[in-house]
């Protein structure tokens, strides 16, 4: 008989996107084969690290060696499965933990993921790689904003967003001059750092990218119309807000710039696990919008939708992230 390997399916953090990991999570370990791995789904919340067994009994994560220990056993796990959508699965914090403890996991190092999470800082290595990105402001202080100034240097409209946050919580569009205020402080109220943005106008696209046996895999790329003025918190996660078209219809030298410019970013960001960049087309032109280290799960996600239309599975997807990790860990 085959040891199956133990899994800690990681899920929750301390963000608004806290219920979107959930489902993200739950798709992952129903997924996940039983017959080659044994999954311990482990919810987290600040301090609070839970395994609740099948039988309804919580038990507390040992923090000193990210073991549990049950009635009959103490385990320990083989890989982590990273299922937390912002802090502290998205900004490395988690990473940097895991790193120290010695668990293979299945998402970008803490390097990456910390920069890539800092969306000014990601911006501006992208531009450095020579992509298309829009005009940014950073704001760290509501007060004494200079919004004339602003708005001269982005444009309006324009778009306020929380600097380290995902599923765009926080995100306003801002059409006039006395909306801007009134949007800085929505989006403070989400992080301690603010990005005013410049308005690409285009079509939305979102390319997953992974790595398996070492060979980089570009999934796919998903256009999304939006049925809100943009792609906002609601209409990502409410049903029939907005239709995603896998694959996009574009053409095929427009396709084969994504996927190529993807697999470009993908090593230069210097990415582990699947990743989803996602971007403005824009009279045949590619502008970079964003990385997602840890991109949704649920079946209604886009990465999901990718991996079924290049063919593959979600049980055999899902098991090539965690051989990889592990994998890729037996290597350092």
């Amino acid at each position: 008989m085959i040891q199956r390997l133990k899994i800690a399916l990681l899920m929750g953090g301390d963000s608004g996107e806290y219920e979107v990991s959930i489902g993200s999570a739950t798709v992952v370990n129903k997924y996940l084969d039983a017959e080659e791995f044994d999954v311990y789904p482990i919810l987290m919340k600040a301090r609070n690290w839970t395994y609740t067994s099948p039988e309804g009994t919580a038990y507390s994560v040992d923090k000193d060696d990210f073991t549990l220990t049950l009635e009959q056993e103490k385990v320990y796990f083989d890989c982590a499965f990273i299922a937390i959508h912002g802090t502290p699965g998205e900004d490395g914090k988690l990473q940097g933990y895991l790193d120290i403890i010695g668990i293979p996991y299945t998402s970008c190092d803490l390097t990456t993921s910390a920069i890539t999470f800092n969306k000014y800082f990601c911006n501006d290595l992208a531009l450095q790689y020579g992509m298309n990105v829009a005009k940014t402001i950073i704001v760290r202080s509501e007060f004494n904003l200079d919004l004339n100034g602003i708005i001269t240097e982005v444009g309006l409209p324009c778009f306020v967003k929380p600097n380290k946050s995902g599923s765009s919580v926080g995100v306003t569009k801002v059409y006039q001059s006395i909306e801007l205020l009134d949007a800085v402080k929505k989006a403070f109220s989400e992080d301690d750092e603010v990005l005013i943005q410049q308005f690409i106008k285009g079509r939305e696209m979102a390319c997953g990218v992974y790595r398996t046996n070492g060979e980089v895999v570009v999934l796919p790329v998903t256009e999304v119309i939006s049925k809100k003025d943009f792609f906002d918190y609601e209409a990502k996660y409410t049903k029939g807000m907005a239709e995603e078209i896998t694959p996009a219809n574009i053409s095929t030298s427009e396709l084969e710039d994504c996927q190529s410019i993807t697999r470009e970013l993908y090593n230069k960001f210097n990415c582990s696990g699947v990743v989803r960049f996602d971007y403005f087309l824009t009279e045949g032109k590619w502008w970079f919008l964003e990385v997602n280290t840890v991109p949704g799960f649920s079946e209604g996600s886009i990465i999901p939708k990718q991996v079924l239309a290049s063919g593959n599975k979600l049980n055999l997807f899902f098991r090539q992230l965690i051989i990889e990790a592990i994998s890729q860990k037996s290597k350092v």
